[in-house]
């Protein structure tokens, strides 16, 4: 939907390419080939809110910041423009050649969490099919995969929230785990706001005392990596003091009698010792948690980017169950998604494991399913393959070649300098982006592609609210879409048919594919996302008027929803499910499932060698990898580059005063960047933020020990020393 103004250009009503919330703004082309940003008031979640991400999203889309013309690697080593014909064929040249010389799994293929839902289809399709590979995941796999982990173990089904974020101001406490969205997601910090307004109470869990943490009512500041342990602190105390809702857990609960007994060893007095979260602290936070009849607890990749982030996750959840505060009305378990599309990425096979609709790809029923819509043999669609590390670990070994759509490892994943001599050791290299990132500087092609501004196609935002970006703008000369790409290099490898460049074509066959999946869009188009301003999935299609459904196997999975609204019976269409799990959990019996869990040490402690903790995260002005702010004037004048945060007792210690030059050292390698000195963080850790590449590279530091379940790296602790740098 357009709509023109009397003396103006079209102004188009999309949504912002960066973070999960997704915010509604408005587009109106203007001189130069870009656009101007403006507040869009009708979009609920941010009703007219942006950070300044978002407002200087534009920027990007100017001909100075972005590629233009595909770029191929020359005799000498430089890389140089190309035209789109040669570009493809020599992508699909080298694809085909190490397909028959070292077989299909030594093709690799990694996405992104950017992605659009109908790109994240089409690229785990072409994986499977064109490719015939296992070998696909995505940096999405570094994002939320523990808290899906959890969520699906103990619910049945990960949606990130179970509820919108309108619900987040009428609940009487939320725990937040992790999570800064004054600077992470800026516009949703109004909705904690709003919630303290109501009378409610806002915990903060953090080892740094936060923007966010500032506005909460009680600060918990645990060592890195023992959010499990106070967890389950609080869930010994709520047990000790009588808390437990004992009618809610027989009625919609098993499994309690053991996750109690692993509770009932984590008396308070260790939790302190472990956390440094003194036992008053933890006393009270039961307190504002149990006092008010419903209560939220909220994590983001604090407690989630461990080796141990799907339990660390699971006992959250336990803490809910064990209070009745899941699967009712204003309360509940989420998990803030990070990406622009974190949560619809994974949900249509992008992922190693699985395909559209959130079907495990181990399924038979579900291999038939989607490979009755995709026209093939369920026997010839490959098993899951590596996860996200594993895959990149295994790059010029046993995956030869690697083509990379809307991703920058050499600065997103953990031991990236690893990572970086791993890519360089690849037969092919090709890199589909908007940038010439890190990533895309050492490929043998480069693809320019479009951005959001320039295509139309639908995202899910944290809320499990699919919407629609509405193209807005033509993209520059020599600049195609994702699915152009996928279009051309299937094409060239003998699949004619099946890999459409209409977006809209592609979300019709998505509808098909997740139909009776746990992720069901098929009652979901394009004419009810541009009128309703999003809907909620899971949300089937009606039963056809001969009664025999939908599509072709609609519930062959045999996965329900538990959603608690709407039937999906009759003509009418599904009105989409804002709020899951109200009436049943999405598990055979309809019970939420305890999990028992103990705390264990982060997979590297602190000793005499390297005696300081490292944690990582975001900064407001910058997003990621930062490959898109990086090239924003405004966002850089805010943010021009890495630091290590310490506590002033720290910095005392090695002699260092503000804007010093820091070494962080860990056993994976070396980090520098100046010196920032703040009480606000604990005098045992250090932090630096990940958007930079070069030496201020943060996640040169960080530990790729994975997390047993969801194979989630343990971004957020390791053990470092900190060293003072001579000019």
């Amino acid at each position: 939907m357009q709509s023109t103004g009397t003396h103006g250009p079209a102004t188009t009503p999309t949504h912002c390419p960066y973070c999960a919330l997704q915010c509604g703004m408005n587009l109106t082309p203007v001189e130069g080939g870009t656009v101007e940003v403006s507040e869009r008031a009708d979009f609920p979640v941010n009703r007219g809110a942006l950070c300044g991400k978002g407002r200087t999203a534009a920027a990007v889309l100017a001909p100075g910041a972005r590629l233009t013309s595909p770029l191929v690697r020359s005799g000498d080593g430089a890389l140089v423009p190309a035209g789109w014909d040669e570009a493809l064929d020599r992508i699909a040249g080298n694809l085909e050649r190490a397909r028959a010389r070292y077989g299909a799994d030594a093709l690799g293929v990694f996405g992104g969490g950017g992605l659009t839902n109908e790109k994240a289809y089409a690229l785990g399709k072409f994986a499977r099919v064109v490719l015939g590979t296992s070998q696909i995941d995505y940096n999405g796999r570094f994002c939320m995969s523990s808290a899906a982990a959890a969520g699906t173990r103990a619910f049945g089904l990960d949606r990130g929230l179970p509820f919108p974020l309108e619900d987040v101001p009428r609940t009487g406490c939320v725990i937040l785990v992790g999570s800064n969205p004054a600077e992470t997601m800026p516009p949703s910090l109004r909705y904690f706001t709003e919630l303290r307004e109501n009378g409610g109470t806002l915990i903060v869990v953090d080892p740094r005392r936060t923007k966010t943490a500032e506005q909460a009512d009680l600060h918990l500041a645990p060592r890195p990596g023992t959010d499990l342990a106070l967890a389950l602190g609080m869930l010994h105390l709520v047990v000790a003091e009588g808390r437990v809702d004992e009618a809610y857990v027989e009625e919609r609960t098993s499994g309690w009698e053991e996750a109690r007994a692993a509770a009932m060893a984590h008396w308070p007095e260790h939790v302190e010792r472990i956390t440094g979260v003194s036992v008053p602290e933890l006393r009270e936070a039961v307190r504002l948690f149990c006092a008010p009849e419903a209560a939220m607890v909220l994590t983001a990749r604090g407690p989630e980017q461990q080796a141990k982030g799907t339990d660390t996750v699971g006992a959250w959840i336990n803490l809910c169950l064990a209070t009745g505060r899941a699967g009712r009305p204003l309360s509940g378990y989420g998990c803030l998604t990070g990406q622009g599309n974190g949560q619809g990425g994974r949900e249509h096979g992008q992922k190693a494991d699985q395909l559209p609709g959130y079907r495990k790809l181990t399924d038979p029923a579900a291999r038939r399913h989607v490979a009755g819509v995709w026209g093939v043999d369920p026997d010839s669609l490959p098993g899951p393959g590596r996860s996200a590390y594993e895959l990149l670990d295994a790059l010029g070994t046993d995956v030869r070649s690697l083509l990379v759509m809307g991703s920058n490892p050499v600065v997103s994943a953990p031991r990236a300098a690893h990572v970086e001599e791993r890519l360089r050791s690849l037969d092919f290299l090709a890199v589909c982006d908007v940038v010439l990132s890190e990533t895309a500087q050492l490929a043998d092609v480069v693809l320019p592609v479009t951005q959001w501004a320039e295509e139309t196609g639908t995202t899910t935002s944290l809320e499990g609210r699919v919407l629609l970006r509405r193209r807005a703008l033509t993209p520059p000369d020599g600049v195609r879409g994702d699915l152009e790409v996928l279009h051309g290099l299937a094409g060239r490898l003998g699949v004619e048919k099946g890999f459409p460049t209409d977006p809209e074509e592609v979300f019709e066959e998505l509808r098909r594919a997740s139909a009776g999946g746990p992720a069901d869009y098929s009652g979901i188009d394009y004419r009810r996302l541009a009128q309703e301003n999003g809907v909620f999935w899971p949300c089937p299609a009606p039963p056809a008027p001969d009664g025999t459904g939908a599509t072709d196997s609609a519930t062959d999975s045999g996965v329900g929803t538990g959603t608690g609204t709407g039937t999906g019976t009759g003509t009418a269409p599904h009105p989409g499910t804002p709020r899951l799990f109200l009436d049943r959990f999405a598990t055979d019996d309809g019970r939420a499932r305890f999990v028992p869990v103990a705390h264990r040490p982060s997979a590297e402690e602190p000793d005499d060698e390297y005696p300081v903790l490292l944690t990582t995260g975001r900064v407001v002005s910058q997003y990621q990898s930062g490959a898109q702010t990086r090239r924003v004037a405004e966002l850089n004048a805010a943010a021009p580059g890495p630091f290590v945060e310490l506590h002033p007792r720290l910095a005392a210690r090695l002699g260092a005063a503000e804007g010093d030059p820091l070494a962080v050292v860990s056993r994976r390698g070396r980090a520098v960047a100046p010196a920032r000195i703040t009480t606000g963080i604990r005098p045992d850790t250090v932090f630096m933020p990940f958007h930079w590449p070069g030496e201020g590279r943060a996640n040169t530091l960080t530990n790729p020990a994975l997390d047993p379940t969801s194979r989630m790296p343990e971004f957020k602790v390791c053990a470092v020393r900190v060293e003072t740098v001579t000019p």
